[in-house]
């Protein structure tokens, strides 16, 4: 049977509970102007992260694919860059690149959420393993069908898919070639047009 000793010393060793924020409350801290016009923040699991500087390599990668997908995908998906999807009532990132379903709207009565989303690119620079180790994980817990991480630092693709109970079943590793996202296979994305050496 525990002590008087033994249970007060583990009452003390217990964090507190967090406090999470709600995409609502989180999006009021926006308009009362708590975070600076220059924040870079993003809301995971309740939680405020800041979000890494975007550096020159990684805004010409998104421009290079973003230049490719929207003319090729005109009419049939929406190509979204560094804007916020929705997913559940404790997230709120903003992924580097998203296919999302089309709407005639181009969803400006509300933020996309996990049922208009195809595909999310994560582009790493600096904030691979942040990437990796959060984001991913996020997208699989919302049973999005397909993730990619773009390594600049190790110039390699991880292409993720398959989610089943909140992890991605499968991971495919690119180095070089074409790959396609599973909804439009006819979406070609050659790793010789990306400038990498």
């Amino acid at each position: 049977m525990p002590t008087v000793a033994s249970q007060a010393g583990r009452a003390a060793n217990s964090l507190p509970a967090k406090h999470l924020i709600t995409v609502e409350a989180y999006r009021k801290m926006g308009e009362a102007g708590i975070f600076s016009p220059e924040a870079r923040v993003e809301l995971i699991e309740g939680e405020i992260f800041d979000r890494a500087p975007i550096g020159s390599e990684h805004a010409s990668m998104v421009k290079r694919i973003n230049e490719g997908w929207v003319s090729a995908l005109r009419g049939r998906a929406i190509v979204s860059v560094q804007d916020p999807v929705v997913l559940g009532d404790l997230s709120e990132p903003q992924p580097d690149l998203a296919l999302l379903r089309r709407r005639e709207d181009f969803y400006a009565g509300c933020h996309p959420s996990r049922e208009d989303i195809l595909l999310i690119v994560e582009i790493s620079d600096t904030s691979a393993r942040y990437d990796r180790e959060v984001k991913v994980p996020l997208y699989a817990r919302h049973d999005i069908p397909e993730a990619w991480l773009m390594d600049l630092q190790q110039q390699r693709l991880e292409v993720y898919y398959g989610p089943k109970a909140g992890e991605y079943q499968h991971i495919d590793f690119y180095r070089e070639g074409v790959v396609s996202p599973q909804a439009f296979p006819d979406l070609k994305l050659s790793f010789a047009g990306l400038g990498w050496k």
